[in-house]
């Protein structure tokens, strides 16, 4: 693959990041590049990776999953660079950002970690957020790794029962 190439693939991913006013994780951001067809992805891991390493783009890591913003570096060569994204691709990122936003920042808002606080005994913080705004944050002592894990993977389905649940019973329980 030429460097034009991969060149258009920064620029488009700086492109997404730039029109958005919080984070996207590695997988939200190949799911446009693949599913799109616009390349393979060991390629847009390439650009990903290249655009990380010289700052561009700031990435954080929690759990398994990192999340990118666009950082001042890559805010810069955006600005310079715009023209050479052709205009039906930047029509098929906004159209994309705009069907997909509410999931993309769902994502992103609903969130579970843990980590080792005692032999054998583990942390799980787990928080659910709206426009940036903190509404719950739980902290769980747990008894195995495997109870931790198993939290953290079902917050995201059902943090909004959970939510939900705390807040009939703390306002409506008779």
């Amino acid at each position: 693959m030429n460097e034009n190439t991969f060149t258009l693939y920064k620029l488009m991913i700086l492109y997404m990041l730039g029109n958005l006013d919080f984070p996207l994780t590695t997988s939200q951001l190949s799911e446009f590049f693949i599913k799109r067809g616009y390349t393979s992805y060991f390629s847009f891991q390439q650009s990903l990776n290249d655009l990380a390493e010289k700052e561009f783009i700031m990435g954080e890591t929690v759990r398994n999953s990192t999340s990118y913003h666009l950082g001042s570096l890559g805010e810069e060569a955006l600005t310079m660079f715009d023209n050479r994204i052709p205009p039906a691709i930047k029509n098929d990122i906004r159209n994309y950002l705009q069907e997909q936003k509410y999931q993309l920042r769902r994502e992103l808002d609903i969130h579970a970690d843990y980590y080792p606080v005692k032999r054998g005994e583990y942390m799980v913080t787990a928080h659910i957020k709206e426009r940036g705004s903190l509404l719950m944050d739980l902290q769980l002592n747990v008894v195995s790794r495997d109870q931790a894990i198993q939290i953290c993977d079902s917050w995201n389905q059902k943090s909004e029962q959970v939510y939900e649940k705390i807040m009939d019973i703390l306002l409506f329980d008779d």
